[in-house]
């Protein structure tokens, strides 16, 4: 079955998580992606834990790519890698500004023998800019886009957030969409493209509330003062007796309402009027004087918007997601041996078949391979 992206040719220069994710994406619906891979292989081939040759976590983001091993000082080792780009579709390149200008990889130098070439950088904080050469991770770009002051958790034991909304969703999702974009109008015009994306600012994205708040009433919200971030008894997250958290989402008056009769709230708590912290106080107080199961099983019964939080395996192991089809594409590694690939946002009817398993790449399994 023929597939979206069959005969897109991407080249790989990217580590770590955000730009393996994009190109990732791009291989499960049919591209076909060369890791760039620097002498002795990307450090996270080494990261515990292990499935088959290489750590898992390079496994589960690079299945299904080949690997080119190129030392990028070495002027002389250049010419191969040239000739491959010169028939490429895709370029992602993830190192920070001016890197890829010192080796002579730029994108003016490269669309002079590519001029179809797509070519998306993906850095922090963009390409220009007085904070362009600033090192940081997922945890300085929330916090820089103002997103992580939202819900912090209590400043004397803040949390950290469990999802890497930077990485994921500013430097994998956006390059994605605009490589994609990029690629439909290389289709009218003939010719490639300039992406620089910047992954603290797609974080704003997620910021939309707040921003729509701060820039229409002149006040941008503290932390947790909204609605969605955990200053309404209407969406919470509440201890029961056994150690398990209830993720109340009952926003709508007719999910409120039924939620507060399973837990049987008093009425002068219930009105959108009323105290927020002493509903809050008040809903808590009662959730916790029983375990998960016994909530489980009256939330259910109630269709209110209000859940037991599951375990990472609890998740994994649930039927629905199953039903769907979620863990049915696999690495494949030596031996036989095999594990769920990691899902992503490619529709099912867009990837292989079910049951389709693909190795990561081995170090420099390209290297024989034609240019191309």
């Amino acid at each position: 079955m023929a597939q979206p992206l069959d005969g897109i040719r991407v080249i790989d220069f990217t580590t770590l998580l955000p730009g393996p994710l994009a190109t990732l994406i791009l291989a499960e619906a049919g591209a076909q992606v060369t890791k760039i891979e620097r002498p002795g292989g990307e450090d996270m081939r080494r990261y515990a834990p292990r499935f088959s040759d290489s750590g898992a976590a390079f496994a589960m983001l690079n299945r299904g790519k080949a690997s080119l091993v190129v030392d990028l000082k070495d002027t002389a080792a250049l010419a191969p890698l040239l000739e491959r780009i010169a028939k490429a579709d895709v370029l992602v390149e993830q190192f920070r500004p001016g890197v890829m200008r010192r080796l002579g990889l730029d994108h003016a130098t490269l669309t002079a023998i590519n001029p179809r070439l797509v070519y998306c950088s993906i850095s922090g904080y963009g390409q220009t800019g007085r904070r362009r050469a600033e090192a940081g991770h997922d945890l300085n770009y929330i916090g820089a886009a103002g997103l992580l002051s939202l819900q912090p958790g209590p400043l004397d034991r803040p949390v950290v957030p469990p999802a890497l909304v930077a990485d994921i969703g500013g430097g994998a999702f956006a390059p994605v969409i605009n490589i994609l974009l990029a690629l439909r109008q290389r289709d009218a015009s003939g010719r490639g493209a300039y992406l620089d994306i910047a992954m603290s600012e797609g974080v704003f994205t997620f910021a939309w509330l707040a921003l729509a708040t701060g820039f229409a009433a002149g006040r941008f919200p503290r932390a947790g003062e909204m609605l969605l971030t955990g200053g309404s008894p209407r969406y919470n997250l509440y201890p029961t007796s056994d150690g398990r958290l209830v993720a109340c989402a009952a926003l709508e008056q007719k999910f409120w309402a039924a939620f507060c009769d399973v837990i049987a709230l008093e009425p002068g708590l219930r009105a959108d009027g009323a105290d927020r912290q002493a509903a809050i106080a008040a809903v808590a107080a009662i959730i916790v004087r029983q375990p998960a199961d016994y909530w489980r099983a009256r939330f259910a019964a109630a269709d209110c918007c209000a859940t037991i939080v599951a375990s990472i395996e609890e998740a994994v192991r649930d039927p629905h997601f199953a039903e769907r089809g979620l863990w049915d594409h696999y690495i494949a590694g030596a031996q036989g041996a095999r594990m769920p690939a990691l899902p992503v946002p490619v529709a099912h009817n867009f990837r292989e078949p079910a049951g389709t398993a693909k190795a990561a790449p081995a170090l420099d399994d390209a290297s024989a391979m034609r240019n191309g």
